[in-house]
């Protein structure tokens, strides 16, 4: 026997006895599999804040003491004749299910409209100066990968200073003005969706009541992520409110398209 020969020989001897040991003291000659990639999450508050522009037309009935109430009816279509300022913004804190939510709408709005039949008066100017904010928290009723689903609650503060003029007729150039504030409290869901980790929808809604009969805020838009900064997002809003106090009546309805830009920290 050659040397090649001895050499193979002995080399099977150790391989055989190799796989004897291993087989005997039960060991594991599966393949290692590559292990999964956990799935990484925002840990600790992550902060959301969104500049927007609501193009809101306003339709109702606006009084202040001593005048009768005068109906408004602005479009959206009538916005830049009719919105002399606007300022808006809204915000959310998360810490795991738990959010604090606040959102608030400044605006100016400039109105003029014919009365009926023309005997009170021939036209009706009315200016209104618009704050209301809401301040609430939430917890997610569903909290998955691709969104989540909470209930809202807290107060919603309004702050008008609302002036009416009338010209022509009976009353022509009687003014009136009137500043009224007050709170709301409101509840309701709200949430987001994420089709794709760019594409996501978001939406809400709120009702309530308090100093006003009635107090309801609804919304939804369609968003695109650019990146952990910043998205962007488009929807359409609808507000409406009754309060009524001596003599004081602001029943309208608020509503148009709106355009933000979130920033993610």
């Amino acid at each position: 026997m050659t040397r090649a020969k001895h050499a193979m020989t002995y080399a099977a001897v150790i391989i055989a006895a190799t796989l004897r040991i291993s087989l005997a003291e039960g060991a594991d000659m599966t393949p290692l599999a590559p292990a999964p990639t956990p799935v990484q999450t925002p840990s600790g508050w992550t902060y959301t804040i969104t500049p927007y522009f609501w193009g809101l037309g306003i339709s109702g009935d606006i009084g202040v003491r001593g005048l009768p109430p005068a109906h408004v009816n602005a479009d959206f279509g009538d916005i830049w004749k009719n919105l002399d300022f606007a300022a808006m913004a809204t915000g959310e804190a998360r810490y795991d299910r738990y959010s604090i939510v606040g959102d608030f709408v400044y605006a100016k709005l400039s109105n003029d409209s014919a009365t009926p039949r023309g005997i009170v008066a021939n036209n009706v100017e009315v200016t209104s100066k618009i704050f209301t904010g809401f301040f609430g928290a939430g917890y997610a009723l569903l909290d998955e990968p691709n969104g989540h689903l909470d209930i809202v609650g807290g107060a919603r503060v309004w702050s008008l200073d609302t002036t009416i003029s009338l010209n022509g007729g009976i009353l022509g150039g009687a003014r009136g003005e009137s500043t009224k504030t007050w709170v709301d409290a409101m509840a309701g869901l709200k949430g987001n969706y994420f089709f794709t980790p760019q594409i996501y929808t978001t939406g809400w809604g709120l009702v309530g009541g308090g100093g006003a009969d009635v107090d309801w805020d609804v919304g939804a838009g369609l968003g695109y992520k650019f990146n952990d900064t910043f998205s962007a997002l488009a929807g359409y809003r609808a507000m409406g409110v009754d309060y009524r106090d001596k003599g004081f009546v602001f029943d309208v309805t608020m509503q148009g398209p709106m355009l933000g830009l979130s920033i993610h920290f």
